[in-house]
């Protein structure tokens, strides 16, 4: 048996590193942004003040993130009248939702891992302003060729918000991170619902390209506000190439045990909640149900509501430790699946109770997966931001292909039972490895099974003595820092 000792040594060992330990750059500050635009005073770094992460700035990043990532599906619900618009068949238009996600899937590959190693500010105006400017393409093309290639130059520009994420991780207090990233989040989910509602109810009442004139402005809207609230921060990794991105994204998934477990994990939950989606037309437009497509709309409320609700508990999931929230997340979507499995088919409540609880917990399992990933490490948590990404983006391409031809072929119930195995699989695949268990091992319960964080101010005075006798130590102290942030463990053992 582990001595207290050794134990709090493990969970010392085990923990980020905080950024007064993270070496200092030089040359930090700058006034300008692409060498030419004023950068707002306010919104410099400056090492001796540092920025002050409060609940408005974290509403805009969430807000933000919202109206960008509604980029990647405005084009879902008015296929049918860009096919009558172009004079094809609707088969030819249905390649450009995946050429929106396939430029979005690139982009998660190769341009998110850049905040490690460029000034994240640039990065965002830059990229808000290439696919502000693309998309005034897609309001005025009258080719269909040059409308996919434009969709797919929008995918791949508008990952802003997965540039977003990390960057609010780095500027929010440890104690609220969790919180912070689950507003952001939220936005995330919000874009999806959003887009699609809106997207439809413009192009029912005017033509499909008011909604993309619509998407100029807000992107506009958007731009403007990143300019006056994104605060300036610097460089991480200056030393960092393009090429060592990727050797080091590489490195990770194979020496990392938590990056494995989390993107695998993901994978199968973003496939759960794509299927979810997908299919969930197919069920409402066909027998017993036979419901308008205004009707299906409105279920993306239900989605909506969910989501808006995860925030609130932000407090709880700050004091809570990530595995066990998204523990606790996986159980509760296990039983939605499971009201869905029984009687989804059969009983409108029963859809309606499914849809807001697998959009609620799939929301607190993302914040936990979130979390924890980017406790991993703090100078590279753009990059764990992509991996995190990639998993979902493949999830989604399993969830959509795999969900309609199983609904298609064996029906509702089948599809609902095979998705319901694979949120077994992720409870099963969370549980090979404890709330506490050390980094490099791949399974195990070492450091037993806290549920709450430890307070930065417990952290502050905890001094640690041990009997020479008992642990073959002189003398054992986990020094903290002023913060609270570990700043010491298995080091200080002497």
């Amino acid at each position: 048996m582990s001595s207290p000792a050794e134990t709090i040594v493990s969970s010392a060992a085990t923990q980020p590193t905080p950024s007064s330990l993270v070496p200092a750059q030089t040359d930090l500050t700058f006034s300008k942004d692409f060498g030419c635009l004023p950068i707002p005073r306010r919104l410099r770094y400056d090492p001796d003040k540092p920025f002050h992460f409060g609940m408005l700035l974290n509403v805009s990043f969430g807000i933000g993130s919202t109206l960008v990532f509604a980029n990647l599906y405005y084009c879902q619900p008015i296929l049918i009248q860009l096919s009558a618009s172009f004079h094809v068949t609707y088969d030819e238009v249905a390649r450009i939702p995946t050429l929106v996600q396939a430029g979005f899937g690139i982009g998660l590959l190769f341009i998110t891992p850049l905040g490690d190693m460029l000034r994240r500010r640039q990065l965002i105006l830059l990229l808000v302003v290439c696919s502000t400017s693309l998309t005034i393409g897609l309001a005025i093309t009258k080719n269909l060729v040059v409308f996919e290639i434009i969709s797919f130059l929008i995918g791949l520009t508008s990952v802003a918000p997965q540039i977003l994420m990390p960057l609010a991780a780095d500027l929010a207090p440890p104690a609220r991170r969790g919180s912070a990233i689950s507003i952001v989040q939220s936005g995330l989910l919000l874009g999806i619902l959003i887009a699609r509602a809106l997207s439809g109810i413009v192009a029912n009442f005017a033509s499909w390209r008011i909604v993309y004139c619509m998407s100029i402005g807000i992107q506009s809207i958007v731009l403007g506000g990143a300019y006056m609230l994104l605060p300036d921060y610097p460089v991480k990794n200056p030393d960092l190439s393009y090429l060592g991105i990727f050797r080091s994204m590489a490195k990770y998934v194979v020496t990392e045990p938590l990056v494995g477990q989390i993107m695998l994990t993901n994978w199968a939950a973003s496939a759960c909640y794509t299927n979810w989606w997908v299919t969930l037309t197919f069920l409402l437009g066909g027998p017993p149900y036979n419901y308008s497509t205004m009707i299906i709309g409105l279920f993306g409320l239900v989605g909506i509501l969910a989501v808006i609700i995860v925030p609130f508990f932000g407090r709880l999931l700050d004091r809570l430790v990530p595995w066990w929230s998204a523990v606790v997340g996986t159980v509760f979507l296990l039983v939605f699946q499971g009201v869905q499995t029984g009687a989804g088919g059969i009983n409108i409540a029963a859809v309606i109770i499914s849809c807001f609880g697998l959009d609620m917990f799939r929301q607190m399992q993302a914040v936990s997966f979130s979390t924890l990933m980017f406790s991993i490490s703090e100078t590279a948590r753009s990059r764990l931001n992509a991996l995190m990404s990639i998993s979902v983006f493949l999830g989604q391409i399993t969830g959509t292909s795999v969900g309609s031809d199983v609904f298609v072929g064996y029906g509702w119930r089948a599809n609902a039972a095979l998705f319901m195995a694979m949120i077994v699989f992720q409870l099963s695949v969370l549980i090979l490895r404890g709330p506490h268990c050390p980094r490099n091992r791949w399974f195990g319960y070492e450091g037993g099974f806290g549920l709450w964080k430890m307070l930065p101010s417990k952290q502050s005075q905890l001094v640690v003595s041990a009997d020479p006798e008992s642990t073959g130590c002189g003398h054992l102290a986990v020094v903290c820092s002023e913060k609270g942030d570990v700043k010491g463990g298995a080091e200080e053992l002497h």
